[in-house]
């Protein structure tokens, strides 16, 4: 087995597109390791292999271990992995992106900075959610009272089809049993629907604390964007597995909704719907190589990893394109110093 230190990062044109990975991999009672460019997953009943490079969101549950390994094939490949306790309640995640620029992040943060354009933001996801209505003009207020109604009507609309009756939101953190079985494979659903957020928010490159309707916490954004889905993918299947019984609730609305995530190309819609967003902030698709450049005044951009003491100002001019290929070499193999 080749070690990290002999084998050299994959470039994102060598990595799986986030849109065409599988959206997640749930295990749990297994130790995880690597096989080349393989995961290993060992139980009791034997090994596994896992291609590294197609995972979306790996979530490691209840008696998980994973090696050191294990853990470096998963960065090198941009997967994000979520440790999650009993029923996939969330305990810390981490990933990398899969591209080398960072235009989306930029472009997130000039939206969310200014209240204007973050209030336009808004407005465009809940355009995205509810495309038979326009909310230009509303307020936030007016835009958190449209969206209760509509998941209220989506909760009685299910309850119709499935016939699973619903007595309202009923969730008890850290208490997964405390409510009915509806409520638990809402849970569930929700809890995969906000690892798969994180994996493409990541992916991508944008940074997940950022939100434009939700604020105040690390994964604000991973909560807007897992929000896009609620109606449409997450409260229907969580009623549909409902409909089949109690049992084993939470790991069978795991299952088909990754069923309903992969048939439907959830993830390539994700990223365009993120993309699309963003793009009224003035960003073009990320470049796939790395790009590391200094800002100078008025917006200049010139070559990294020189020393400018002894330039001057008339120095702008001497630095071109071959210089910044330069310096994106070096930055791959992490001399930029």
């Amino acid at each position: 087995m080749a070690t990290v230190s002999k084998r050299p990062a994959s470039g994102p044109r060598q990595l799986t597109r986030v849109g065409e990975r599988l959206s997640f991999v749930y295990l749990e009672r297994c130790t995880v390791h690597r096989d080349a460019n393989a995961l290993t997953a060992e139980d009791a009943e034997g090994v596994r292999h896992i291609p590294s490079a197609t995972i979306g969101c790996l979530l490691l549950g209840p008696g998980t271990r994973i090696t050191h390994q294990a853990m470096a094939v998963l960065g090198e490949s941009g997967a994000v992995v979520v440790w999650v306790g009993e029923h996939g309640v969330r305990f810390y995640a981490g990933g990398r992106a899969l591209n080398r620029s960072s235009a989306l992040l930029e472009a997130q943060a000039t939206a969310w900075a200014n209240q204007r354009t973050r209030l336009d933001v808004a407005r465009a996801m809940y355009r995205l959610r509810f495309p038979d209505e326009d909310p230009a003009g509303c307020t936030r207020r007016q835009l958190l009272g449209r969206e209760g109604d509509r998941v209220k009507q989506c909760y009685a609309e299910q309850t119709a089809r499935t016939g699973v009756p619903w007595h309202g939101r009923r969730y008890t953190p850290g208490d997964f049993n405390s409510g009915d079985a509806p409520n638990q494979a809402v849970t569930a659903a929700a809890q995969c629907m906000y690892g798969i957020a994180q994996a493409v928010v990541t992916a991508l490159g944008c940074t997940p604390g950022l939100g434009f309707v939700h604020s105040g916490h690390e994964l604000s954004f991973v909560l807007d964007v897992a929000d896009f889905y609620k109606t449409d993918i997450g409260i229907p299947v969580a009623f549909e597995v409902a409909a089949e019984g109690p049992e084993d609730i939470g790991s069978r609305t795991r299952r088909a909704l990754r069923d309903r995530i992969n048939s439907t190309r959830l993830l390539d819609r994700c990223v365009r719907d993120i993309q699309s967003l963003l793009a009224s902030a003035g960003t073009g698709q990320p470049e796939e190589r790395d790009h590391v450049t200094l800002l100078s005044d008025r917006g200049a951009e010139m070559a990294a990893g020189r020393n400018y003491g002894d330039q001057g100002a008339a120095g702008d001019a001497t630095f071109g394109a071959r210089d910044v290929w330069t310096q994106d070499d070096m930055v791959r193999h992490g001399v930029i110093w």
